[in-house]
């Protein structure tokens, strides 16, 4: 391609890029419809005309940082975007699709109730950082807009503690990553440092951490330190903890507990639209949440079903489960396996319920599992995706047996190409 070709933005394309109505290549940082001119290797040189939902970003490192990709555009326009790759998706897969894809968004700014950091030395100082773009090369950062702005204010403070207390700055230079959680009213926050694996600090070195800590930013509750390997992540082994063993947080009229390590959602505004939009208006006597985390549906869906079993293979978020359902009474229980295993397990002994809601990780729930749910034959699934590539391939399996009642985006991540989905499904017959 030679320097000063002129192309139209097309579609948006999972992942944060955009089509091009030329040459068959996609852009990153640009918006539908905007003409920009590319340079020979094919890098946006100019905005030629800009889209009227073209926006200043607000963050300093956007375009840089790996975090977000969509801050150049409104909060509107990301919606549009959305549910234009959520409707590709699905038909790139053979799905069929309704008409209407419902949407809903909220605050674009300030929503994540969690952060995990990394920290290097940059010229002989700590610093906090993510990824830059495209590669795992550091780069330190000032500022965070997504997060809950104490989030980063607790950053902030444990850089400054460390300038001055000895025991914070052992366990700063000792963690390669540091996880920040702060519950719905941002009156609770939990600080989880990632250290290396043979980490030994002097006793009670974590708990004056804790208390250094805690004379700056009071909302801080608890502090561990788990180990991790630079290769492969967390062992799942904890060095040492101080404070509070978790924090409380509410969505709705529910209060559930999160104990150290365990999985919540992370957009602290939209929580009670994902779990009305899940939940309301579906009764009956049994109802099954797999990959039910600590219960952010089962819980609810006690107050209409007579019976709820609850799913989930994690040991800290079982265990919060466990106690949380028990609470609600001894017809309801929670099982700590895979969905596989559970559903493997469920059609030999025959058991159907009303309704199942299945929320997987990333990776979907898998052919097996939803062959097993078409095995299953219950009237009613609702599927909660957060990624559309997997859930597309589950509906693909899924359809032979069920309908798409209803489809909607719950835009979770603004600024990124993050998207979560509700599938309603309908037996089919």
């Amino acid at each position: 391609m030679s320097e000063g070709n002129v192309v139209r933005v097309g579609a948006g394309v999972y992942g944060g890029s955009f089509l091009t109505s030329e040459y068959g290549v996609t852009l990153p940082f640009v918006v539908p419809q905007e003409t920009v001119e590319l340079s020979a290797s094919i890098d946006v040189l100019r905005i030629v005309e800009p889209s009227v939902e073209r926006i200043e970003p607000r963050c300093p490192h956007f375009g840089t940082c790996g975090g977000c990709q969509y801050q150049m555009m409104t909060g509107r326009e990301q919606l549009r975007v959305k549910r234009g790759i959520l409707r590709d998706q699905l038909q790139g897969a053979g799905v069929v699709t309704p008409v209407e894809i419902e949407a809903a968004g909220g605050e674009e700014y300030g929503y994540r109730n969690r952060i995990r950091l990394r920290l290097e030395r940059v010229d002989g100082e700590l610093r906090f950082g993510y990824n830059m773009r495209t590669t795992t090369e550091f780069l330190p950062i000032t500022t965070c807009p997504i997060a809950a702005p104490i989030l980063w204010a607790t950053a902030e403070k444990l850089l400054t503690s460390a300038n001055t207390q000895d025991d914070v700055a052992f366990w700063m230079n000792a963690a390669s990553e540091v996880e920040l959680f702060a519950n719905d009213d941002l009156t609770r926050l939990q600080v989880t440092m990632l250290c290396a694996p043979r980490t030994k600090a002097k006793q009670g070195s974590l708990q004056r951490c804790l208390t250094a800590l805690q004379q700056s930013v009071a909302e801080v509750v608890g502090l561990s330190a788990i180990a991790s390997d630079p290769r492969t992540g967390p062992t799942g082994r904890t060095l040492d903890v101080a404070g509070a063993a978790g924090l409380n947080y509410r969505v709705l009229d529910e209060t559930y507990w999160i104990s150290r390590g365990g999985f919540f959602q992370v957009n602290r505004f939209l929580l009670p639209a994902l779990v009305k939009t899940v939940c309301d208006g579906r009764s009956g006597d049994v109802a099954w949440d797999l990959f039910a985390g600590v219960g952010l549906f089962s819980r609810v869906l006690a107050k209409s079903f007579a019976q709820v079993t609850a799913v989930e293979a994690n040991p800290i978020a079982a265990g919060d489960l466990q106690v949380a359902l028990k609470k609600l009474g001894a017809q309801h229980r929670a099982v700590q396996a895979s969905t596989l295993e559970f559903l493997q397990k469920a059609l030999v002994q025959r058991e159907r319920p009303a309704l199942v809601v299945l929320d997987p990780p990333r990776a979907g729930a898998g052919r097996e599992a939803c062959e097993l749910l078409l095995s299953l034959g219950t009237r009613e699934i609702v599927y909660v995706s957060c990624d559309p590539a997997t859930l597309a391939q589950d509906l693909a399996v899924l359809q032979q047996g069920y309908r798409i009642a209803s489809l909607k985006l719950v835009d979770l991540f603004p600024q990124t190409f993050h998207m979560e989905t509700i599938v309603v499904l309908e037996r089919k017959g």
